[in-house]
């Protein structure tokens, strides 16, 4: 009997579409640097010609600020290409399988929206890159909106054909659902998918001058938005009725956190909206609701972080597939939340206090919450290596099965 290796990852699940994820989550969480500590006036966001002023006129501090964003935006950016292309290669290679018959034949069916959840973060990434590294961007930017659209119009169809075929199923053949495996929110994974189609699809609305462009996006946002709250509602209250009764599913427990980043992204989603209504609908809305709106998010997130860290803890999860010797692709799942945090945890300062005139920026309180937020991204950046040592570069040792 021969000898062979393999890596955890040879072991291939949809769910691994989270680590291309949590990498383009990443990437993002260093353009927060740029986006709230660098000057952009004429514009939303920060652009190449901002930040090239920024570094050439600042001091060592901004300069130091700007290589480490550039650089955490360039490497994390890279992994998330990378393992999106991984992930593809793999997914095709799964379609047709024995494998794919028994998921797509029960409840983990919906971990297919993986996929439409990572193409759109790889847009995101997309615009984060250009806006950081090309020169002259802002001048051709009314032309990439309505490309935008498209791309993010086309992802949000992938995954209604893919929740199509779950609930073509489900809800037309009685008893093929198992109740009794759905003790966690894994099934609020296609809320996340929309939920990134939305703000995705806001993007155009918040920085577009053309109102058909920004009305288009105020639309599209909005519909994606609803869709992802409508299904989040129910399968939060299905999937808690379950827990109640069965316990929480140990290996899919860190899904209890996947409320936290549906929150900050949908949040953002409304920012966006909320922009655009005022600077090309000129409707107008109070700093001190934006921040009574962002505060009400956080509250979720923190409330929902507490019962994750709760039941993990009891579980002993960490012990098992995060330090142990069990490896579980879900464990990528726990990337988001810490990414979704920090962001959240930036535009609450900034949108919401700063705005508000509750701190001033740049001061010593604005710095000390800033500091969890960097903190935050700093512990997932290690936390994203270490699951992916363990994954994609760790081998296991097994004895080969004999062909009969």
């Amino acid at each position: 009997m021969q000898s062979s290796t393999y890596r955890p990852a040879d072991r291939y699940s949809p769910i691994y579409f989270l680590a291309s994820l949590g990498a383009g989550g990443l990437a993002v969480t260093f353009f927060m640097y740029l986006f709230f500590w660098v000057p952009h006036p004429g514009q939303p966001v920060p652009v190449f010609e901002d930040v090239a002023r920024a570094f050439n006129g600042g001091d060592w501090l901004t300069q130091a600020m700007i290589v480490v964003a550039y650089l955490g935006i360039a490497v994390l950016s890279f992994f998330n290409l990378r393992l999106l292309v991984w992930n593809i290669v793999r997914y095709r290679r799964l379609k047709g399988t024995e494998a794919w018959q028994k998921l797509t034949s029960s409840n983990a069916e919906t971990q297919l929206l993986a996929m439409p959840l990572a193409l759109a973060m790889s847009v995101n990434v997309g615009f984060v890159l250009g806006m950081a590294f090309v020169p002259g961007l802002w001048g051709v930017v009314e032309f990439l909106f309505p490309a935008a659209l498209v791309a993010f119009g086309l992802i949000g169809v992938l995954a209604f054909r893919q929740l199509g075929g779950f609930f073509g199923r489900v809800l037309t053949k009685g008893g093929v659902y198992d109740m009794t495996a759905h003790n966690s929110f894994a099934q609020l994974l296609p809320a996340f998918a929309l939920s990134m189609v939305a703000v995705g699809f806001s993007a155009p609305a918040a920085m577009s001058t053309v109102p058909l462009t920004a009305g288009i996006s105020l639309i599209g946002s909005t519909f994606f938005g609803i869709a992802a709250i409508l299904y989040a509602v129910v399968a939060a209250i299905t999937g808690f009725n379950s827990m109640l009764h069965y316990g929480t599913s140990k290996e899919a427990g860190p899904t209890l956190l996947v409320v936290i980043p549906i929150m900050t992204v949908l949040g953002i989603t409304f920012l966006r909206q909320q922009h655009g209504m005022h600077a090309t609908f000129g409707a107008h809305d109070a700093a001190i609701e934006t921040l009574v709106f962002l505060s009400r998010l956080l509250a979720v997130q923190v409330l929902f972080l507490l019962l994750g860290l709760l039941v993990l803890g009891r579980q002993g999860y960490w012990g098992q597939y995060i330090f142990g010797k069990d490896n579980s692709a879900g464990a990528y799942a726990l990337v988001c939340p810490g990414v979704a945090l920090s962001v959240m945890l930036h535009f609450w300062l900034n949108k919401g206090m700063v705005a508000s005139g509750l701190i001033e920026k740049f001061s010593a309180g604005y710095w000390a919450i800033s500091a969890v937020a960097v903190a935050l991204q700093f512990l997932m950046v290690w936390f994203v290596f270490h699951l992916n040592r363990r994954h994609f570069g760790r081998t296991h040792h097994t004895d080969a099965v004999p062909a009969e």
